[in-house]
């Protein structure tokens, strides 16, 4: 998909994320719920902040089950930034500072 594909999953996400809680609280308000009407207020609060909390998370973990099933062999690393990282990794494990941060460099 690229990083086109990535945004565009990434927007849609976050239209879910922002549109869901505040439908669920916009149905509860306008009693479109069933049965909301029976509940006492504090009840009500609870049962609308959690439903809220939790189309949220649904919508994060749908996000995850995605990326999970992205197939592996279709991203490349850059090669340099992987020989970066790895260089960053064995310099500080070492106890170094990397030449790529100069202000660290000077407070030794």
């Amino acid at each position: 998909t690229g990083m086109g594909g990535v945004m565009q999953k990434f927007l849609v996400a976050s239209m879910f994320m922002g549109i869901l809680p505040i439908a669920i609280l916009y149905g509860f308000n306008n009693d479109l719920v069933p049965g909301s009407a029976t509940l006492s207020p504090h009840s009500l609060t609870l049962l609308r902040g959690f439903l809220a909390v939790l189309s949220v998370n649904v919508v994060i973990v749908f996000n995850i089950c995605l990326a999970l099933k992205e197939p592996v062999d279709k991203h490349k690393s850059d090669a340099s930034f992987v020989a970066e990282a790895k260089d960053s990794v064995k310099t500080f494990t070492s106890g170094g500072v990397p030449s790529t941060y100069p202000a660290l460099k000077k407070q030794e």
